[in-house]
């Protein structure tokens, strides 16, 4: 089933659709404000249909939040170190808006944009393509980008994200997805007891900043290894909670299943392949019950955690990191699966 109607209104007067994916028992949700995954819904191992992504209940409410609910971000992802970086001998210039640094692009995140909406069927299976262009100079960031992000739910349970974006001239493109899981519900209190796994056998070290070192670390004999499958709750505080770019241990730019993740009351399942070299894991150390979500529920510590799938942070100003400058000649094309199941 696929639906589209209009929800709320933007400052501008444009209208603010919300689509509507389903396939047998799972349905998801996605907002034209921020290309953003508000809804989606599972079954238990009983049946049960829960809403396993945090969010809020009215789509305006991304506007004035800093949790980044289910938003597409871009044009960078994550941090860059002292919102600045060279490119081609030119210093470009960034808004700071996390101390000295740049996160998520600051005020021009595009997941606070309204994209245009088209809706598709692929092969009987729904979908939704939401486009924006970011003009030269947005941000701080150079050249121009027409981008897109599709979604399609798959009648075998997967919600396919596919991001493609071309730019005029070199400039740096980190696309990701921000949802917060909790496959409890998200209501359910925190994540915690989640079991996870991960097919990542290093990590980033970062400064108090959370900006890269530029030292790529073994995860084995750490509180990041989760190549064998464990609770999340079980090293967060040595870990001082995760945010953390953890690289994938098979570089390949073909699509690979790197995390596994079991919530053993509900039974629910999700796994996650992508083509993108690594992910951030974000586990809402930051969010404090201040956060009213959907049905009036606060939002606790950990109540939701977030697998971006991204080049690594500060790439820009790493070249030793996987390159993130796109240009006419190369152009930004990943996609990520998020696979659902229960046992």
């Amino acid at each position: 089933m696929l639906t589209k109607r209009s929800v709320a209104t933007t400052a501008e007067g444009d209208d603010i659709y919300l689509i509507t994916l389903s396939q047998g028992d799972i349905t998801a949700e996605i907002l034209s404000l921020g290309a953003n995954l508000k809804t989606l819904k599972t079954p238990d191992r009983n049946g049960e249909i829960r809403d396993i992504v945090l969010g809020f209940d009215n789509p305006l409410d991304n506007l004035t939040s800093t949790t980044y609910f289910g938003q597409v971000v871009g044009r960078f992802a994550n941090r860059i170190a002292n919102a600045e970086f060279v490119l081609d001998g030119k210093t470009c210039v960034l808004e700071k808006n996390e101390g000295n640094n740049s996160l998520h692009s600051g005020r021009s995140n595009w997941g606070w944009r309204n994209w245009h909406v088209e809706t598709f069927d692929l092969n009987g299976d729904p979908g939704v393509v939401l486009s924006l262009f970011s003009p030269s100079g947005d941000g701080g960031f150079p050249h121009a980008v027409n981008c897109t992000v599709s979604y399609v739910l798959t009648s075998n349970g997967s919600l396919h994200v596919e991001y493609e974006a071309t730019a005029s001239g070199p400039t740096p493109i980190n696309l990701t997805n921000h949802t917060y899981f909790n496959l409890g519900g998200a209501a359910s209190g925190t994540i915690l007891g989640h079991e996870l796994q991960l097919a990542c056998d290093r990590y980033l070290e970062v400064d108090s900043a959370s900006i890269p070192t530029g030292n790529i670390i073994d995860v084995q004999g750490t509180v990041f290894d989760f190549t064998k499958k464990k609770s999340v709750g079980r090293d967060i505080e040595k870990a001082g909670g995760y945010d953390h770019c953890f690289i994938l241990s098979r570089n390949s730019e073909k699509m690979v299943e790197f995390a596994s993740v079991h919530e053993p009351i509900s039974g629910r399942t999700m796994k996650i392949s992508t083509t993108m070299p690594a992910v951030q894991i974000y586990t809402g150390n930051f969010l404090k019950a201040k956060e009213i979500g959907k049905g009036n529920v606060a939002y606790p510590k950990h109540a939701g955690m977030c697998f971006e799938t991204q080049y690594y942070p500060d790439s820009p100003n790493h070249p030793e990191f996987p390159s993130c400058i796109f240009n006419k000649e190369r152009s930004f094309k990943h996609a990520t699966i998020f696979s659902f199941g229960c046992r």
